[in-house]
């Protein structure tokens, strides 16, 4: 088994899912300024070609060193059948503009038919979305087990190309199965977590057997909400603890979310966001007590944001079911 240690330094990444195009260099650029050391990306964020230009900008310039970012990113789902799993890392290194990830992830346990001609890393970036579609489901590929795509995962390690290898968004029957057979265990799981879906079960999983998690929107996506949803960052009893606590809802949901042990993935195209979130992480910012903790609790709905049924209904693919 390969020894892996997933950077502890790095508790805070910056998320870079849903940035507007014509704002993602700017908002990178911003992010790194306020001292983010952690870059969250993924091939479906249709944004990498541009993260990897900045940071290539800040290498070259020494402004940082590259081993002083941990550059995380995603396996999209069409390319989880063993022969294709190289082959995305290599379009998302190449786009990324750097030698190796320190993390890569499989992004959603669910592969979709091939997309094949969409990995020429000869072209920044893709010409389409066609990698992120699953026509509603009907380009899901049954035939494909997360054994196949986790030993070509593990192959990535070993041939030094990443770091280190995890998931996302798996739950805890899937991690279970896939821990059965693996030669290299997944370092962390990410998944949707905040103060209405709080996972607690998951996160005990996790903890049981020595897998990190990691948060991916710890605030409630308030920017990426259906007309239904809740807001989360409008909670009354959020509000009053970062009332009585000066700051902010966003820094009272991160602050809960660190002291569950939990890393988190959190964005904002706001530099003064940007760096108010990450105040968070300074020894001494803001510990929440054990009656905040508990009031917290409370507020766990078991209320997703993100609902992959809504998206695959043909295969009535309910991941968290």
């Amino acid at each position: 088994m390969v020894g892996m240690c997933i950077n502890s330094t790095v508790n805070i990444s910056f998320g870079t899912y849903q940035i507007p195009v014509n704002l993602t260099r700017s908002t990178i650029e911003g992010a790194l300024k306020a001292e983010y050391r952690g870059i969250d990306c993924a091939p479906v964020y249709f944004n990498e070609h541009i993260i990897g230009d900045v940071l290539s900008e800040h290498f070259s310039k020494n402004i940082l060193q590259r081993k002083d970012i941990f550059i995380k990113s995603k396996l999209p789902s069409p390319f989880h059948r063993k022969e294709y799993v190289e082959k995305a890392l290599r379009k998302t290194l190449s786009d990324l503009r750097t030698d190796y990830l320190d993390l890569y992830l499989v992004h959603w346990p669910v592969a979709f038919y091939p997309v094949e001609d969409a990995l020429d890393t000869s072209r920044r970036g893709y010409l389409d979305e066609s990698i992120d579609d699953s026509n509603e489901g009907r380009n899901i590929d049954p035939k494909v087990s997360v054994h196949e795509t986790w030993e070509a995962m593990e192959d990535l390690v070993e041939k030094g190309l990443v770091r280190q290898i995890g998931v996302s968004n798996f739950p805890v029957s899937l991690l279970h199965e896939l821990m059965s057979k693996c030669r290299i265990p997944p370092i962390v799981n990410q998944v949707e977590m905040h103060p209405y879906l709080q996972q607690t079960k998951l996160l005990t999983y996790c903890k049981k057997r020595g897998i990190q998690v990691e948060a991916y929107s710890p605030l409630g996506t308030p920017g990426n909400k259906e007309k239904d949803d809740p807001m989360v960052m409008d909670d009354p009893v959020l509000r009053a603890i970062a009332k009585k606590r000066n700051v902010t809802v966003a820094q009272v949901c991160l602050a809960w979310a660190l002291q569950r042990g939990t890393f988190v993935v959190v964005k904002s195209v706001s530099f003064d966001r940007q760096v108010e979130n990450l105040m968070v992480q300074q020894d001494g910012f803001l510990t929440l007590d054990g009656e905040e903790l508990a009031m917290i609790a409370e507020l766990d709905r078991g209320y997703r944001f993100f609902r992959p049924e809504d998206w695959w209904g043909y295969m009535g693919m309910a991941v968290f079911a």
